[in-house]
């Protein structure tokens, strides 16, 4: 299947088999927490860690997996919600927004980052490693360029909490997508993050938060294929 007839099946909510396979990771505190990986067919380019939203790593998520593995990288989408709520797997109604929000209030950033070294851990047997997250995953991503070493590059979607956590230095390149009608971040704070790292890439659609999610009434293709594009040259680039 295509890309825009897959894209097009998921927004009827008729969505493919996943391709990727349930692993467990065990955390440097002993944690254990549950994770989805997708593998490529041929040959490798790399790892790949692609960090979930508010909704735990559901079939979007899992989609994005197999989509970047697809592309030549060997992928893991840890379950960061595991330690307190495991097997979350939610929609985008109102109900579910609420249960994701209650759920990510109970998350300490601390062993979110634990979690996602595991991850970066075991992707790194494909060769060098990036992050890819979405939402609360897009703030994740910088938070482990920030924090966690061994990667090579980081990208963020719609990071919403990236302004409340700036750091003066990262550990790996890395490129941000926001859109301009995005409620919850104003443009001010994407410019507060730029003024912090001119050096890294940050572009900007015209397109609401959650663009890339085929799931969302704010699902925008023309943003979505452009933002993988940009990733997936970034990724090249650095991977």
């Amino acid at each position: 299947m295509g890309r825009r007839l897959k894209i097009a099946a998921l927004a009827r909510g008729k969505t493919k088999a996943d391709m990727g396979r349930m692993i467990n990771l065990t955390s440097k505190d002993g944690a254990k927490i549950g994770a989805y990986e997708s593998v490529p067919q041929g040959n490798t380019r790399g790892g790949l860690v692609v960090l979930q939203e508010i909704f735990g790593v559901n079939h979007h998520i899992r989609d994005v997996t197999d989509d970047f593995a697809a592309a030549g990288y060997r992928v893991i989408a840890p379950a960061l919600f595991d330690r307190v709520a495991p097997g979350t797997e939610l929609g985008y109604d109102a109900a579910d927004i609420q249960k994701g929000i209650a759920i990510r209030s109970k998350t300490n950033l601390g062993d979110t980052l634990v979690d996602i070294a595991a991850a970066v851990e075991a992707a790194a047997e494909a060769g060098r490693v990036g992050v890819v997250g979405y939402c609360w995953g897009g703030t994740l991503a910088y938070a482990s360029a920030a924090h966690i070493d061994g990667l090579a590059a980081a990208v963020g979607y719609y990071g919403s909490g990236i302004a409340n956590m700036l750091v003066g230095r990262l550990r790996c390149p890395v490129l941000l997508h926001f859109g301009d009608r995005d409620k919850s971040i104003p443009l001010a704070e994407v410019e507060e993050i730029r003024r912090a790292h001119p050096d890294i890439t940050i572009h900007i659609y015209p397109a609401e938060h959650g663009f890339n999610c085929t799931a969302r009434p704010s699902y925008n293709p023309v943003a979505a294929d452009l933002a993988r594009q940009r990733t997936l040259d970034f990724l090249t680039e650095h991977i």
